[in-house]
């Protein structure tokens, strides 16, 4: 787990499940579908039905938890579940409380969703480029390692959450 902007951290579901899960003052961003998506919702089967009013996401608590696959398309990122990370961080931040966004193994779907808050509400990145900014963001989270269609869809987005150019 690491902080990459005061009270925002990146990590793993083990820095979940061993440091954070039963400590007061935490917010949590649940960037997987396994097992939490899963859990919250209580399905047994391959997915939720696509007309569930949470299946992209749930909310419980001081926890915000996203049907989020690491796929190699960016076509199946939802614009939604990277705009409602993104709204739930700013919030809780604001409010004071400290942050953890993780995913399973803490590469790429959590620190990717950590890199676009920096760049749309913070001047810790460069935002005239997508890929400076990620040269930026691995000195910050060198596990940084997005799939394919996690960066894809970081670069498709770029001049919306940053109002920059984009470049690969």
């Amino acid at each position: 787990m690491i902080e990459i902007y005061p009270n925002l951290h990146i990590g793993n579901q083990d820095d979940y499940e061993l440091n954070v899960a039963r400590q007061p003052g935490w917010a949590v961003v649940h960037a997987c579908k396994e097992p939490y998506h899963r859990q919250a919702l209580g399905y047994t089967g391959r997915a939720v039905s696509k007309t569930h009013p949470e299946y992209l996401i749930a909310r419980r608590e001081n926890r915000l938890i996203l049907n989020l696959v690491d796929v190699d398309n960016p076509a199946y990122i939802p614009k939604e579940i990277m705009d409602a990370a993104l709204i739930f961080v700013h919030e809780q931040l604001s409010s004071g409380i400290k942050v953890l966004v993780h995913c399973n193994q803490g590469g790429s779907r959590s620190p990717s969703i950590g890199l676009l808050y920096l760049a749309k509400f913070t001047d810790k990145l460069p935002t005239s480029s997508f890929s400076e900014a990620e040269i930026s963001f691995r000195s910050l989270y060198p596990p940084y390692s997005p799939a394919a269609g996690v960066r894809g869809f970081m670069m498709q987005h770029w001049t919306l959450y940053t109002g920059q150019k984009t470049e690969p």
